[in-house]
Protein backbone atom coordinates (compact mmCIF):
# COMPACT_ATOMS: atom_id res chain seq x y z
CA UNK A 1 0.00 0.00 0.00
CA UNK A 2 1.47 3.58 -0.67
CA UNK A 3 1.63 5.43 2.27
CA UNK A 4 -0.07 9.23 3.07
CA UNK A 5 0.37 12.06 2.43
CA UNK A 6 -0.05 12.01 -1.45
CA UNK A 7 2.64 13.91 -3.53
CA UNK A 8 1.62 16.51 -5.68
CA UNK A 9 1.02 15.50 -9.45
CA UNK A 10 3.86 17.49 -11.67
CA UNK A 11 2.52 16.88 -14.84
CA UNK A 12 -0.12 19.15 -16.48
CA UNK A 13 -1.73 22.50 -15.10
CA UNK A 14 -5.01 22.44 -13.37
CA UNK A 15 -7.46 24.97 -11.54
CA UNK A 16 -6.58 25.27 -8.00
CA UNK A 17 -10.24 24.23 -7.07
CA UNK A 18 -9.95 21.17 -9.09
CA UNK A 19 -6.88 20.45 -8.27
CA UNK A 20 -7.59 20.60 -5.02
CA UNK A 21 -11.04 18.37 -5.63
CA UNK A 22 -8.44 15.65 -7.33
CA UNK A 23 -6.30 15.79 -3.99
CA UNK A 24 -9.24 15.36 -2.12
CA UNK A 25 -10.89 12.06 -4.01
CA UNK A 26 -6.93 10.57 -3.62
CA UNK A 27 -6.90 11.24 -0.07
CA UNK A 28 -10.38 9.50 0.71
CA UNK A 29 -9.35 6.62 -1.32
CA UNK A 30 -5.95 6.28 0.73
CA UNK A 31 -8.11 6.42 3.80
CA UNK A 32 -10.22 3.42 2.71
CA UNK A 33 -8.09 1.86 1.40
CA UNK A 34 -5.77 1.60 4.86
CA UNK A 35 -9.04 1.06 6.88
CA UNK A 36 -10.39 -2.06 4.83
CA UNK A 37 -6.85 -3.43 4.88
CA UNK A 38 -6.58 -3.78 8.29
CA UNK A 39 -7.65 -1.96 11.98
CA UNK A 40 -5.85 1.29 11.96
CA UNK A 41 -3.02 1.74 13.25
CA UNK A 42 -2.47 4.19 16.47
CA UNK A 43 -1.08 6.87 14.32
CA UNK A 44 -3.75 6.48 11.63
CA UNK A 45 -6.28 6.67 14.60
CA UNK A 46 -4.79 9.50 15.72
CA UNK A 47 -5.03 11.24 12.76
CA UNK A 48 -8.35 10.42 12.16
CA UNK A 49 -9.59 12.10 15.34
CA UNK A 50 -7.81 14.93 14.83
CA UNK A 51 -9.50 15.49 11.46
CA UNK A 52 -11.85 18.57 10.87
CA UNK A 53 -15.34 17.90 10.47
CA UNK A 54 -16.91 20.85 9.23
CA UNK A 55 -16.92 21.30 5.43
CA UNK A 56 -16.27 24.75 3.82
CA UNK A 57 -19.87 24.85 3.40
CA UNK A 58 -23.10 23.44 4.81
CA UNK A 59 -24.66 20.64 3.83
CA UNK A 60 -21.65 19.29 1.48
CA UNK A 61 -21.69 16.05 0.46
CA UNK A 62 -20.45 13.51 2.40
CA UNK A 63 -20.12 15.81 5.65
CA UNK A 64 -22.72 13.74 7.79
CA UNK A 65 -20.90 10.79 7.05
CA UNK A 66 -17.96 12.45 7.71
CA UNK A 67 -18.52 13.85 11.09
CA UNK A 68 -20.32 10.55 11.69
CA UNK A 69 -16.96 8.64 11.37
CA UNK A 70 -14.82 10.87 12.89
CA UNK A 71 -17.23 10.88 15.93
CA UNK A 72 -16.68 6.90 16.17
CA UNK A 73 -12.97 7.48 16.04
CA UNK A 74 -13.03 9.68 18.87
CA UNK A 75 -15.59 7.42 20.86
CA UNK A 76 -14.37 3.72 20.63
CA UNK A 77 -10.98 2.79 21.74
CA UNK A 78 -7.94 1.54 19.58
CA UNK A 79 -8.12 -1.88 21.08
CA UNK A 80 -12.45 -2.20 20.43
CA UNK A 81 -11.97 -1.13 16.66
CA UNK A 82 -9.58 -3.63 15.92
CA UNK A 83 -11.63 -5.96 17.70
CA UNK A 84 -14.73 -4.55 15.66
CA UNK A 85 -12.76 -5.38 12.32
CA UNK A 86 -11.25 -8.72 13.41
CA UNK A 87 -14.70 -9.81 14.00
CA UNK A 88 -16.02 -8.80 10.75
CA UNK A 89 -13.36 -9.46 8.53
CA UNK A 90 -11.21 -11.71 9.88
CA UNK A 91 -11.38 -14.63 11.85
CA UNK A 92 -10.14 -18.42 10.71
CA UNK A 93 -12.18 -19.95 8.12
CA UNK A 94 -15.56 -17.90 7.29
CA UNK A 95 -15.60 -13.93 8.10
CA UNK A 96 -18.34 -12.39 8.68
CA UNK A 97 -18.38 -10.10 5.76
CA UNK A 98 -16.10 -10.87 2.56
CA UNK A 99 -14.22 -8.17 1.62
CA UNK A 100 -13.65 -9.11 -2.03
CA UNK A 101 -14.69 -8.81 -5.15
CA UNK A 102 -14.83 -12.10 -6.38
CA UNK A 103 -16.98 -13.34 -3.49
CA UNK A 104 -19.69 -10.70 -4.53
CA UNK A 105 -19.51 -11.24 -8.14
CA UNK A 106 -18.95 -14.82 -8.39
CA UNK A 107 -20.41 -16.21 -5.17
CA UNK A 108 -16.46 -17.96 -4.52
CA UNK A 109 -13.15 -16.46 -4.21
CA UNK A 110 -10.15 -16.42 -6.48
CA UNK A 111 -12.67 -16.57 -9.61
CA UNK A 112 -12.95 -15.25 -12.95
CA UNK A 113 -13.73 -11.45 -12.09
CA UNK A 114 -10.11 -11.22 -10.71
CA UNK A 115 -9.03 -13.21 -13.65
CA UNK A 116 -10.31 -9.84 -15.66
CA UNK A 117 -8.53 -7.73 -12.17
CA UNK A 118 -5.32 -9.22 -13.30
CA UNK A 119 -5.75 -8.74 -16.89
CA UNK A 120 -6.31 -4.89 -16.30
CA UNK A 121 -3.86 -4.24 -13.90
CA UNK A 122 -0.80 -5.38 -16.05
CA UNK A 123 -2.60 -3.30 -18.98
CA UNK A 124 -1.72 0.07 -16.54
CA UNK A 125 1.56 -1.89 -15.78
CA UNK A 126 0.17 -2.53 -11.56
CA UNK A 127 0.92 -5.82 -10.39
CA UNK A 128 0.58 -7.03 -6.65
CA UNK A 129 3.37 -6.09 -4.24
CA UNK A 130 4.58 -9.68 -2.85
CA UNK A 131 4.48 -8.52 0.51
CA UNK A 132 0.66 -8.34 0.07
CA UNK A 133 -1.22 -10.95 2.05
CA UNK A 134 -4.46 -10.19 0.65
CA UNK A 135 -5.53 -10.70 -3.52
CA UNK A 136 -5.87 -7.47 -5.60
CA UNK A 137 -9.74 -8.17 -5.96
CA UNK A 138 -9.73 -6.75 -1.82
CA UNK A 139 -11.58 -3.48 -1.48
CA UNK A 140 -8.31 -1.87 -0.21
CA UNK A 141 -6.09 -2.98 -3.13
CA UNK A 142 -9.29 -1.62 -5.43
CA UNK A 143 -9.37 1.53 -3.33
CA UNK A 144 -5.52 2.02 -3.99
CA UNK A 145 -5.44 1.47 -7.50
CA UNK A 146 -8.16 3.93 -7.80
CA UNK A 147 -6.03 6.43 -5.58
CA UNK A 148 -2.95 5.74 -8.09
CA UNK A 149 -4.80 6.85 -10.95
CA UNK A 150 -6.16 9.85 -9.66
CA UNK A 151 -2.39 10.94 -7.99
CA UNK A 152 -0.13 8.96 -10.27
CA UNK A 153 3.12 10.74 -11.99
CA UNK A 154 2.74 8.62 -14.94
CA UNK A 155 -0.16 10.92 -17.17
CA UNK A 156 -0.31 8.32 -19.57
CA UNK A 157 -1.96 5.80 -17.00
CA UNK A 158 -3.15 8.17 -14.51
CA UNK A 159 -6.24 10.27 -16.25
CA UNK A 160 -9.85 10.75 -15.98
CA UNK A 161 -11.04 7.87 -18.49
CA UNK A 162 -8.53 4.60 -17.08
CA UNK A 163 -10.21 6.09 -13.23
CA UNK A 164 -13.46 5.72 -14.91
CA UNK A 165 -13.22 2.72 -16.48
CA UNK A 166 -11.39 0.86 -13.81
CA UNK A 167 -14.22 2.20 -11.32
CA UNK A 168 -17.30 0.59 -13.36
CA UNK A 169 -15.56 -2.64 -14.25
CA UNK A 170 -14.05 -3.47 -10.50
CA UNK A 171 -15.64 -1.29 -8.18
CA UNK A 172 -19.16 -0.20 -9.12
CA UNK A 173 -20.75 -3.62 -9.30
CA UNK A 174 -20.64 -4.84 -6.06
CA UNK A 175 -19.27 -2.55 -3.94
CA UNK A 176 -22.33 -1.11 -2.60
CA UNK A 177 -23.31 -4.94 -1.61
CA UNK A 178 -20.09 -5.00 0.67
CA UNK A 179 -21.53 -1.56 2.25
CA UNK A 180 -25.11 -2.98 3.01
CA UNK A 181 -23.49 -5.90 4.56
CA UNK A 182 -21.59 -4.01 6.64
CA UNK A 183 -23.85 -1.56 7.81
CA UNK A 184 -26.25 -4.39 8.75
CA UNK A 185 -24.28 -6.21 10.93
CA UNK A 186 -25.31 -6.00 14.31
CA UNK A 187 -21.34 -5.72 15.43
CA UNK A 188 -20.89 -3.37 13.37
CA UNK A 189 -20.20 0.35 14.83
CA UNK A 190 -16.76 2.34 13.75
CA UNK A 191 -17.22 0.26 10.18
CA UNK A 192 -20.57 0.45 9.71
CA UNK A 193 -20.32 4.26 9.64
CA UNK A 194 -17.14 3.36 7.41
CA UNK A 195 -19.66 1.52 5.00
CA UNK A 196 -22.07 4.37 5.21
CA UNK A 197 -19.19 7.01 4.02
CA UNK A 198 -17.92 4.61 1.39
CA UNK A 199 -21.35 3.87 -0.61
CA UNK A 200 -22.36 7.44 -0.56
CA UNK A 201 -18.24 8.33 -2.01
CA UNK A 202 -18.78 5.55 -4.77
CA UNK A 203 -22.41 6.96 -5.22
CA UNK A 204 -20.74 10.61 -5.65
CA UNK A 205 -17.76 9.19 -7.99
CA UNK A 206 -20.56 7.34 -9.54
CA UNK A 207 -22.34 10.60 -10.83
CA UNK A 208 -19.02 11.86 -11.21
CA UNK A 209 -18.14 9.52 -14.39
CA UNK A 210 -21.42 10.11 -15.64
CA UNK A 211 -20.87 13.79 -16.14
CA UNK A 212 -18.04 12.56 -18.61
CA UNK A 213 -20.21 11.05 -21.16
Amino acid sequence: MIPLPIPPRPHGPAPAGAFDEEIARAELYGLLALLYYAPPSSDVLLRLRAAATEAPAAGALLEAPWRALVGLAREMTEPAIKSEYDDLFGGIGKPEIYLYASWYLSGFLNEKPLARLRADLARLGLARDEKMSETEDHVACLCEVMRYLIAGEDAAVADLPKQREFFAHHLQPWVRLLCEATESHPKARFYAALAVLTREFMAVEAQGFGLLD
